[in-house]
């Protein structure tokens, strides 16, 4: 009789017990603190296992302890700053502003950890975390009482909006950052190779012929287009619930 094979452990770490720590002073806690740090500072590519231990004074073995793998760390790391962002309570008075609010802070977290939104797709099953399944709850609640039917249609919608734009704006912060420049500084060196782009196609070189006449603060102008994108989707999502 052939013996049946164990199935493939599933690639989560929270599919696993967590082990006991081997070094009181260092435990899974303090090494994805030290993770995000890290993350915040220089980004993804910036983050090893190796480099990890050394900022801790710590071996590999003891990390591999804790943590199996770096994909399992940013597992940790992306679930650790998803508790960072607030979803308003299920009996909010109006749903469009409760869902306004918890894109919002989600949007203000991904900025504040530019690495987050571009692995919330790739951090293995990152969506069993704690707080990553509380986020998911209050937001289906605040759906539920609202009364949509399937309200985890209404949920990927708004967070696919709400990603997208976070991933964009984040890219775009970091390239900002690189240049040693202020935000508007940058903007205002790349203005005339973008009007020379522009040339020539009749509706963008209106656009940035207007643009070089006014003064807008870059923040409030990113603040704005997020704004509008929002309220299409939530628009488009209270059509669909008046049926």
């Amino acid at each position: 009789m052939v013996a049946k094979a164990e199935p493939n452990p599933i690639p989560s770490v929270w599919a696993r017990e967590r082990r006991t720590p081997d070094q009181p002073a260092l435990s899974r806690d303090v090494i994805v603190r030290e993770a995000i740090a890290m993350l915040d500072a220089d980004g993804i590519e910036a983050l090893s296992m190796r480099k990890l231990g050394a900022r801790l004074n710590a071996g590999a073995t003891s990390l591999y302890r804790h943590v199996a793998t770096k994909d399992e760390l940013m597992e940790l790391a992306v679930d650790e700053v998803a508790a960072e962002i607030h979803v308003p309570d299920a009996d909010a008075p109006d749903w469009r502003a409760a869902v306004a609010e918890a894109a919002g802070s989600f949007r203000t977290t991904a900025l504040r950890h530019p690495w987050l939104s571009s692995v919330l797709g790739q951090a293995g099953l990152a969506y069993l975390g704690p707080n990553l399944m509380s986020f998911s709850e209050r937001l289906a609640a605040l759906f539920t009482t609202a009364g949509f039917p399937e309200p985890s249609g209404a949920i990927d919608a708004v967070l696919s909006y709400t990603i997208g734009m976070s991933t964009t704006e984040a890219a775009w912060l970091t390239t900002v950052a690189r240049s040693g420049e202020s935000e508007a500084e940058f903007i205002a060196r790349l203005m005339p190779a973008a009007r020379q782009a522009a040339a020539g196609h009749a509706h963008l070189a209106g656009s940035y012929a207007e643009s070089a006449t006014t003064t807008t603060d870059p923040v409030a102008l990113r603040d704005s287009k997020f704004a509008y994108g929002l309220e299409v989707v939530l628009d488009g999502l209270g059509l669909r619930l008046g049926r």
